[in-house]
């Protein structure tokens, strides 16, 4: 119905009309859902065999698995970082994690029946924190547990300030195929003030070692809104970054919460972060530099080059959404290993537990280390299918979700969401979508505010506590 080419508007009166706390939506219903008294019973036998569902699911269906490892270890604190994370130096520390870890693999292998592996990715912290024995030592514990797919992604999150040119050749020789590493800001004085600085030398040597080992997708995350940031250095960051030439760039908007994050209350003082009216600015022309040199804006907070697998899934209408953010791959059951790591099934989620006691006694115990979780109605999943259709493509087939779901059977999906109608309507009264009798179209002004498109379905809302969201702009 419409072209992902077409010029995003940057509108600033609805942007400052719409900038609100809102979920991330790499799920629905979100993480923020989810709940300790959750049945564990349930989860651990939908890892198996999913609930009792209209469509066949889990093992019955062979859902191809996505795999997450959270390594949370890093020697410093970035103080701008919203992961959770375990701060030491002393290397050896993964050692006892690393055992439990394979522990918790064979927890979960055992459950599952020769179930293909089709995505892999480890994220941190700091995966490249691990010694190359020590990254030998998982990718030959994942490997002997599961069953992957000639061609799977498989990628991992470093820290450019770890690397070697050895090191890098190594992670690509094992059979890491993607990277990513986060750049924040070229500014020395920005650097300084969230405790990561990283010199522009070392950076263009990391880029250059990536190239020459033949990675095929590289990430960048770039930070905006940190302090001391302006329009003028961000400016000079973008250029940069260009000159990095990577395949995708994640841009994301620094989130303020000092009554969240201890940290941030501690070092980060909010008289130097940029006022509202310049972050904005600087989201405009990072937008304006990115799309004009090349870059497709994917959704949210990325842009991919034209030919990059992004661009090209969302292109042909195969973009997926999960707890890692975009992604290529089909419908996956994603399963998370590690601390905080969240699993996500077709009818439940399940987050790890955050403290290295609480997980390792679960393991000890032989149960799974989850901590809380949900199982999700039937309505949840319909609902998700309509947020993540507009997440990822921009557009919504009515039609399309009355076949899956069966609703044309007792009624329509004009029937269903009719509470929704009234804030779609007052949505495309500002030009954010198209409503047509079959179709739901986010228009280039409101690709900005997807976040408060899909939130017109999102019946938790309704209940919930918005400060504990990011700012939808």
């Amino acid at each position: 119905m419409h072209s992902l080419a077409s010029p995003i508007v940057f509108d600033s009166a609805l942007l400052h009309k719409y900038n609100q706390p809102l979920p991330r939506y790499t799920s629905y219903p979100p993480a923020t859902e989810l709940r300790e008294e959750f049945n564990r019973g349930d989860f651990e036998a939908a890892i198996a065999q999913t609930l009792t569902d209209q469509l066949t699911v889990g093992n019955d269906r062979q859902r191809p698995l996505s795999l997450y490892c959270h390594i949370p270890f890093c020697e410093s604190a970035c103080y701008f970082c919203g992961c959770n994370t375990l701060i030491t130096r002393y290397k050896e520390a993964a050692n006892p994690y690393l055992d439990y870890l394979e522990r918790n693999l064979g927890q979960v292998s055992s459950r599952i029946s020769n179930r293909r592996v089709n995505q892999l990715h480890w994220g941190g912290g700091t995966p490249s924190y691990l010694s190359m024995d020590q990254v030998e030592r998982l990718w030959t514990a994942l490997h002997s547990r599961f069953c992957f797919e000639p061609g799977a992604e498989i990628s991992i999150e470093v820290n450019p300030r770890d690397l070697s040119r050895e090191y890098v050749f190594f992670l690509k020789d094992l059979g890491f195929n993607r990277i990513s590493f986060g750049l924040q800001d070229f500014n020395l004085k920005v650097q300084v003030a969230v405790n990561r600085v990283q010199p522009e030398a070392m950076l263009f040597k990391a880029m250059g070692w990536l190239r020459e080992a033949g990675f095929e997708s590289i990430n960048v995350d770039l930070v905006y809104g940190l302090p001391y940031q302006t329009l003028s250095t961000f400016r000079d960051t973008l250029d940069k970054t260009i000159r990095l030439d990577p395949d995708r760039i994640a841009v994301f908007n620094f989130a303020y919460v000092p009554w969240l994050k201890p940290i941030q209350k501690k070092h980060i003082d909010p008289a130097t972060l940029p006022s509202p009216a310049e972050k904005l600015d600087i989201f405009r022309l990072t937008i304006d530099i990115l799309t004009s040199t090349g870059y497709q804006f994917i959704g949210m907070d990325h842009f991919a080059k034209p030919n990059d697998e992004l661009a090209i899934a969302q292109a042909q209408g195969q973009l997926h959404r999960n707890f890692q953010g975009y992604t290529t791959q089909p419908e996956s059951d994603l399963i998370g290993f590690g601390l905080t790591s969240i699993s996500m099934l077709h009818d439940a989620y399940a987050q790890n537990y955050k403290d290295l006691r609480s997980f390792y006694g679960a393991v000890d115990r032989g149960t799974l280390p989850l901590e809380r979780g949900i199982v999700l109605s039937q309505d949840d999943i319909l609902r998700r299918a309509v947020i993540m259709e507009l997440m990822c493509q921009f557009e919504l087939s009515k039609a399309a979700i009355e076949e899956k779901y069966h609703l044309s059977f007792d009624q329509s999906f004009d029937d269903y969401f009719a509470r929704e109608r009234q804030d779609l309507q007052a949505l495309a009264a500002d030009g954010l979508v198209r409503l047509t009798p079959n179709h739901i179209e986010v228009l280039p002004a409101g690709r900005l505010l997807i976040r408060n498109v899909a939130a017109v379905f999102d019946t938790y809302l309704r209940d919930r506590t918005l400060r504990q969201f990011s700012q939808s702009v």
